[in-house]
């Protein structure tokens, strides 16, 4: 088979079929914050203000079990097949949510699609990242993330709409569509990752897959190792030298971004609803913020390539603690709208910031195994955000969710800014003589 030229064009199947995938993920993520106000006023369901954050923080934690097994699973199936699996996962999660008679099976479903929403964005990262140009890995990922803020906008329409008319459980009836839409597209168009072939020992099969994208063919040191073995050596590798300081960094900045991330995404229309606004704008800020997400990741995506995914990462979360600082604040409705925009624009784009710049840290076979650390230790974030902020409602003090983000955004611009002069202080630690001793009598 003749190459094909790597450019962007030839990334575009992989990045359309991550981008529905995604699309689904945003959707599944941020119907619950969407529905929550209707769900409050359900006395059937029995559900609380602390409950709620608890559930929140229920998904998340299946997310970081997902984003942790996915790995794993992968080593015996490929990432097609664990791809697939991951949207059938949420989609049953979300079908059991629709069901759901009591908070404990609500919260049941609600893990359930965690499992499938942790799994997938981490792999839908690392087969963009490496199929993409290298030159284009920033605005690629930034591409690929405005599809979970098109899946969030939505949540919110379907909120806005038929919640107040059909009731909550027809928005997650929605999310059963993945099973039906993206599951079969998958199996049909999705390649597999040319170094999980090799890794395999299809050799064959991996030059092909190389070809047809125009990938450089994969080797053996670019590949990942399988077995145990390879995955415990895979982690440690993360740790040498050149990478020792900054990968606890991009942990913290990860972190902080999802907290932020499913924080807002959990509460923010309630929030907003106890600071004063109404019912229907509170919600519609849910889709004014992910309206934002959808620039950012755009105006992301192509800052980074020019001035480096760190930089613009440590601004953005900047930015995003000042905008969280603002919405403590009431202000107008029209300004709070503007405030909740331009937020959106920094907020969203900061975090994936994070994941781009551990794409420049690690070598090609530790990039995979690196980013899902990253993105898993950081579901720890995002199981904090939204438990933190319910038990701050639930005592009546919604208003220091504001100061919660606020703080995240500093801490998180903090770390990533620091991983540059922690790469230098590896790799100079690694190339330093040693020291040299004097001779002693014996």
């Amino acid at each position: 088979m003749r190459p094909t030229e790597h450019t962007f064009r030839s990334v575009l199947p992989v990045l359309a079929l991550c981008w529905l995938a995604v699309f689904f993920d945003g959707m599944d993520v941020n119907i619950y914050g969407a529905v929550m106000p209707h769900m409050l006023q359900d006395s059937g369901l029995g559900l609380t203000v602390a409950v709620a954050g608890t559930i929140g923080s229920w998904t998340t934690f299946g997310m970081l079990v997902g984003a942790l097994t996915a790995g794993n699973v992968t080593d015996w199936t490929g990432r097609r097949p664990v791809l697939v699996c991951s949207v059938a996962l949420f989609s049953v999660g979300s079908a059991l949510c629709a069901v759901a008679g009591s908070t404990g099976v609500f919260g049941a479903g609600r893990f359930v699609a965690g499992l499938g929403l942790g799994g997938l964005m981490p792999l839908c990262l690392a087969m963009v990242m490496e199929f993409a140009p290298p030159r284009r890995a920033a605005l690629t990922t930034g591409l690929l993330m405005t599809s979970y803020h098109a899946g969030g906008m939505v949540a919110t329409v379907l909120g806005l709409t038929v919640a107040p008319s059909a009731g909550w459980r027809w928005v997650f009836w929605a999310g059963v569509l993945p099973a039906v839409i993206t599951v079969p597209l998958l199996l049909r168009l999705m390649p597999e990752s040319p170094g999980v072939l090799l890794s395999r020992g299809d050799r064959e099969r991996a030059d092909q897959v190389a070809d047809r994208y125009g990938l450089p063919r994969p080797t053996p040191v670019a590949s990942p190792a399988a077995g145990a073995r390879g995955r415990l050596d895979a982690v440690l590798a993360l740790f040498r030298p050149e990478s020792r300081w900054a990968t606890p960094l991009l942990w913290v900045a990860s972190f902080c971004g999802l907290l932020l991330v499913y924080g807002v995404s959990t509460w923010l229309p309630t929030m907003m609803k106890a600071s004063g606004y109404g019912m229907t704008s509170s919600v519609s800020f849910l889709l004014v913020i992910n309206a934002g997400g959808i620039v950012g990741m755009l105006i992301a995506g192509r800052t980074a390539d020019r001035f480096g995914p760190v930089r613009v990462s440590a601004i953005w979360f900047t930015l995003t603690a000042a905008g969280a600082l603002l919405l403590k604040q009431h202000l107008p409705l029209g300004l709070t709208y503007a405030v909740v925009a331009v937020t959106g624009v920094w907020l969203f784009s900061a975090q994936v910031m994070v994941y781009a710049t551990s794409n420049t840290l690690y070598r090609d076979s530790e990039r995979a195994t690196g980013l899902g650390w990253v993105t898993g230790v950081g579901r720890t974030g995002a199981v904090v955000g939204p438990w933190l902020v319910g038990a701050l409602a639930s005592n009546g003090s919604q208003s220091w969710g504001f100061t919660v983000f606020a703080l995240a955004g500093v801490t998180g611009a903090a770390a990533i800014a620091l991983v540059p002069a922690a790469g230098r202080l590896g790799a100079a630690t690694r190339t330093a003589p040693a020291p040299v001793t004097a001779p002693t009598d014996a």
